[in-house]
């Protein structure tokens, strides 16, 4: 995926947000233009806009980076997701024509094709090529490549894990300034505090809590679920790249030595 394609996932993801809390602002004129008459019509809409009001009403600093962490958050959930299907990673017209090129023996070609092609067995075989004709120095480079490759792939994706496991700490850090407000009213008031005074820090206590699960188990579900699609999908590829190898492997008649890919001409860039 590049870099045009990614931006553009990331402002959708952050218009979505931005949506949301606009949104939230309209249900919250409209509740306060309607009064006590709508609030007595439809209770259950009352408190449904009451508890969006505690989570989005009040913006903090806290608030504002798990905003942040939550459009990332969906960005890469996103991205992640496309990188990790089989048409991605096994594209079946890439190794059909890898198969064609092998069989045609067009070692060249496919030296090319499999430098361009950013699918896993391309990527994969491109560095065994290159190390032609030895079919043991060929195995070797490509079993590194399939290291690098699977690597890079879930590199990507512990983004979601440490966002993951950011969202119930920032939750717990906007608790604990939630209730060091509610304290603090307290204090002042030399223990005579209003208990509607306390209800607002408490509120906003547990509006942070919920905004750090909020973005926690998304993120670490997603990430659950990725991984176990990377670990299939790269896992399939790396056979079917072995396979492919397997076709260049050198004649078993003892009397042929030669290889069946030849040196490539143009050595890698």
């Amino acid at each position: 995926m590049n870099l045009r394609h990614t931006l553009r996932v990331f402002l959708l993801s952050s218009a979505m947000l931005l949506g949301l809390v606009l949104l939230s602002d309209a249900v919250f004129a409209q509740e306060a233009a309607a009064g006590e008459t709508a609030a007595a019509a439809a209770p259950q809409s009352g408190k449904v806009a009451t508890a969006v009001k505690l989570v989005f009403g009040e913006l903090d600093f806290v608030t504002v980076i798990i905003f942040i962490l939550s459009i990332i958050s969906s960005t890469y959930i996103v991205k992640c997701s496309l990188q990790a299907r089989k048409e991605t990673i096994l594209p079946e017209e890439s190794t059909a024509r890898i198969r064609d090129m092998i069989s045609n023996r067009q070692f060249q070609e496919l030296i090319d094709f499999t430098e361009a092609d950013p699918s896993f067995v391309s990527q994969v075989l491109n560095p065994a090529l290159k190390r032609a004709p030895k079919y043991d120095h060929m195995k070797e480079a490509m079993e590194v490549a399939i290291g690098e490759q699977t690597a890079d792939a879930f590199r990507k994706v512990e983004v979601l894990n440490i966002i993951g496991n950011l969202g119930p700490l920032l939750g717990l850090l906007g608790t604990v300034l939630g209730m060091m407000v509610a304290f603090d009213q307290m204090m002042q008031a030399q223990g005579e505090a209003n208990p509607s005074q306390l209800a607002g820090g408490i509120a906003t206590a547990l509006a942070h809590t919920f905004l750090g699960l909020f973005l926690a188990i998304p993120s670490l579900a997603a990430y659950g679920l990725i991984r176990q699609k990377l670990d299939r999908n790269t896992t399939r590829a790396a056979i079917e790249a072995e396979e492919l190898l397997q076709m260049m492997r050198p004649d078993a008649n003892p009397n042929n030595t030669r290889s069946a890919a030849p040196a490539p001409s143009v050595r890698p860039k």
